[in-house]
């Protein structure tokens, strides 16, 4: 286990009048040596943190004192200092092993990590989870968590992870709940594995065993085309439309005998099949948002301006972790405002992808192509006609939205998805092999909008980044308002 290493501290904060610089590697915490990011906010939440440092080739004391309730304004490395609970699982519908050779050393880590749940919403099987690990959630009230059920027959969920402890593990799901944690439940729904009885027996074990889940989504899996599972296969238009209807009727159960739907179909299952989307008020607060559930009533209501932010900060100590860096969907996506600012927002709320929510829309970055050439404008001094990128899956989506601008210089581009193939066509798991195919063949002059989703610290999956695009791309952030600004701004 290595000690957490400081990557930022604020000016003017606790952690820089004590003395300590980027670079300080914590030793321990009033003589404690911390696991996480979260031992790390408890041991320095009091007014006074003694903490032994290594600075190069030297041992130091610091002591940092503060205002009660002071953030300590020190940023840190990792969010888990000793070693990521990994996956033992071998789930056939896993997407990290449908990724192709060459990516990433960091897009190949499976993790099961109870922690990574709490801080960054990640879903945990349960199946690596101990009697310590339950203990220390229940007296440090590490919620919510996420947890994938998949199946709650025993045979079934065990044969889904190919992990013989998934028969028994979700019984700590429910000695969780017993205790107050509040949790959200996924069913991943391969056709011909666990939908159809299967996935209606589910909600029922659900209803008998699991009652205090706050809310379970249910998702299509993706298949790409390095998919080697032979039972694993994209819905067809039935199939999905099943789903829906299966659905509905169990929100009818719960609600009767919970006073809440509990359970909610992905938007990917209307677009599969072509229905349209259930209304705002269906989606009970839009608490799945991130997991895809209501992101199209989300992205319009946005887009209206008749909603600021759709998934609010948590409140409570735990509401944030002070120095625990941004990771999974919050992780930044652009590292630095590289490149010109070509539009400012209108001040509305925004979804700053994983670096938190801040209350602020912030501008479309321009990011100029490998050809030199850049964002113009009308000689009228309009802008050029826009076109709005994003994955097939997403086309639908926008579509719609964009429309009601009633305008005929505004138009989507679907980008569709060669590099996984398959049935993957979210958004953001677009890269820029595809987006470079697709924007050669567009116009040249035009303005193209790339939302944020498909960028991780400012490259796409692939590795590219969007200086590498033979067309000049606008960094939108992946939010209803901010797209209405980059739309309609100066």
């Amino acid at each position: 286990m290595s000690g957490p290493r400081l990557v930022a501290v604020a000016c003017g904060s606790p952690a820089e009048r004590a003395g300590l610089i980027p670079g300080d590697e914590i030793l321990a915490v009033n003589g404690e040596v911390p696991r996480d990011v979260i031992r790390w906010q408890l041991l320095t939440d009091g007014v006074e943190a003694r903490m032994a440092v290594k600075r190069g080739g030297s041992d130091l004391e610091v002591v940092v004192a503060k205002g009660d309730g002071e953030p300590l304004g020190a940023e840190l490395d990792a969010a888990v200092f000793d070693r990521v609970q990994t996956c033992d699982n071998h789930c056939e519908f896993c997407f990290i092993h449908q990724l192709p050779k060459g990516m990433r050393r960091s897009l190949y880590l499976k993790d099961d990590d109870y922690r990574l749940s709490f801080l960054y919403g990640n879903f945990t099987t349960l199946t690596r989870f101990t009697e310590l690990d339950f203990e220390r959630v229940v007296t440090e009230r590490l919620s919510p968590l996420h947890v994938s059920i998949h199946a709650t027959d025993p045979e079934i969920r065990a044969q889904i992870l190919q992990n013989r402890r998934g028969a028994v593990s979700l019984r700590w799901l429910k000695l969780l709940l017993e205790a107050g944690i509040e949790i959200h439940g996924q069913v991943v729904v391969c056709p011909g594995v666990n939908d159809g009885e299967v996935l209606a027996d589910t909600f029922a074990g659900v209803l008998e065993r699991f009652p205090g889940l706050r809310t379970v989504c249910v998702v299509p899996l993706g298949v790409s085309r390095f998919n080697r599972q032979p039972r694993m296969r994209p819905h067809t238009r039935s199939e999905a439309a099943a789903v829906i209807d299966l659905v509905a009727e169990w929100q009818g159960v719960f609600g009767e005998a919970l006073g809440r739907r509990m359970v909610f179909a992905a938007d990917e299952y209307y677009v599969m099949c072509g229905r349209g989307f259930p209304p705002a008020d269906h989606y009970e607060g839009f608490e799945m948002h991130e997991d895809g559930i209501g992101m199209a009533r989300t992205l319009e209501l946005e887009f209206a301006g008749a909603a600021e932010s759709v998934t609010a900060p948590r409140s409570g100590f735990f509401g944030w972790v002070d120095g625990a860096p941004a990771d999974g969907y919050r992780a930044p996506r652009q590292d630095s405002p590289a490149a010109v600012v070509a539009s400012v927002a209108d001040g509305g709320g925004a979804e700053t992808s994983e670096a938190g929510h801040r209350g602020l829309v912030p501008a479309a970055v321009a990011v100029g192509g490998g050809t030199g050439e850049a964002p113009v404008r009308l000689r009228s001094g309009r802008r050029a006609p826009a076109a709005v990128l994003t994955g097939t899956l997403g086309a639908p989506v926008v579509g719609p939205v964009v429309a009601a601008l009633g305008r005929d210089d505004v138009r989507v581009v679907p980008v569709e998805n060669r590099f996984f193939g398959g049935n993957i066509g979210v958004t953001g798991l677009m890269v820029g092999e595809d987006l470079a195919r697709v924007l050669a063949a567009e116009p040249a002059g035009h303005r193209y909008l790339l939302p944020d989703v498909c960028l991780s610290r400012g490259r796409f999956l692939d590795g590219t980044t969007p200086a590498d695009l033979p067309r000049p791309v606008e960094v939108v952030p992946t939010h209803g308002r901010a797209l209405r600004a980059a739309l309609t701004g100066p």
